[in-house]
């Protein structure tokens, strides 16, 4: 049975996600490498996708490399946040009305970039309408997550492929620990099993799923500055059931207190499960036995990000 996971308050979600647009790029070292990793993954794909969907795009940065990796293909990147949608916009090429009059555009303009404000859960695309759906570190933020992919499944085309990376259970498990000591209350947001995400590939009508597991660590000199980078990239608590307001300062202090209890070669280690998938949508016809066999693969490069 998939574990169970905290319902989210999307109002939080879209106002955290939104103020954080402007400090994003600037907090953003795990993200980018985990979109890096999940790039090398997709060079061993056979792939030359006409329409490309990016789900969760926040300030573009996997929404470039696609523009440049397919620059005859019409990209489409969604997102909740208004603010994230506008920075990604700045990344994208930009040109004059004499270049656009005078057909003097570079190659990677021939295809268009639409930006689109929505719900990953309730996409507001057509059936059989992307050849390739990508989503790095943004499936966490699903309230349903094998809804998702059935929207997913549906707006793909025949032959069609899913890639994506999102966080495991194990994600700031040292974080999660310290707030026990605190009060039973949620403090960190609960992320789901590989071998379930598997599982809801396949319930969803996707075919021949692979998932893939890293550890990697960021470190840290002291609490204040991880919060800060969780703050910076509008990655806090959601969850309905969240304490509200600051923590006082006796609850901080036995907060720092709990954590320093990790900290190696005067670091404290923040560490991230990530889940590397992809699967592909097959010929969308209903299979007569539905069985399929998933391939995994548990990685242990435990890579430290410093953080100062």
């Amino acid at each position: 049975m998939p574990q169970p996971v905290d319902e989210l308050d999307f109002a939080e979600v879209r106002r955290a996600f939104d103020y954080a647009a402007a400090s994003y790029d600037a907090h953003a070292v795990l993200q980018r490498e985990v979109c890096d990793r999940l790039f090398e993954r997709l060079d061993f794909m056979a792939l030359q996708p006409e329409r490309v969907l990016d789900v969760g795009s926040g300030t573009g940065y996997g929404l470039a490399q696609l523009r440049s990796r397919y620059a005859e293909s019409a990209l489409c990147a969604l997102d909740i946040a208004p603010a994230m949608l506008n920075a990604a916009r700045a990344r994208l090429p930009q040109f004059n009305w004499a270049q656009r009059a005078l057909q003097r555009l570079p190659p990677s303009t021939s295809r268009t970039t639409h930006l689109v404000c929505a719900d990953m859960e309730r996409l507001p695309l057509g059936p059989n309408s992307m050849n390739l759906v990508w989503s790095s570190l943004a499936l966490q933020w699903a309230h349903d997550l094998e809804a998702t992919f059935k929207g997913f499944h549906r707006v793909l085309a025949p032959g069609g492929l899913l890639m994506f990376a999102t966080f495991g259970p194990d994600t700031l498990k040292e974080l999660r620990t310290a707030f026990a000591e605190i009060d039973d209350a949620p403090h960190v947001n609960r992320f789901i099993d590989l071998h379930d995400i598997g599982d809801m590939l396949i319930h969803a009508g996707f075919v021949s799923p692979v998932m893939e597991m890293d550890m990697l660590t960021l470190t840290y000199a002291d609490l204040k500055s991880l919060m800060r980078d969780l703050k910076g990239i509008g990655a806090h608590n959601a969850a309905t059931t969240r304490r509200r307001g600051l923590l006082g300062k006796s609850a901080w202090a036995k907060l720092e207190q709990a954590y320093e209890a990790n900290r190696h070669e005067g670091r404290l280690p923040a560490s991230f499960e990530v889940i590397y998938g992809h699967a592909w949508a097959g010929d969308k016809m209903q299979r007569e036995d539905g069985r399929q066999v998933i391939q995994f693969a548990i990685g242990e490069r435990k890579r430290k990000l410093g953080r100062t």
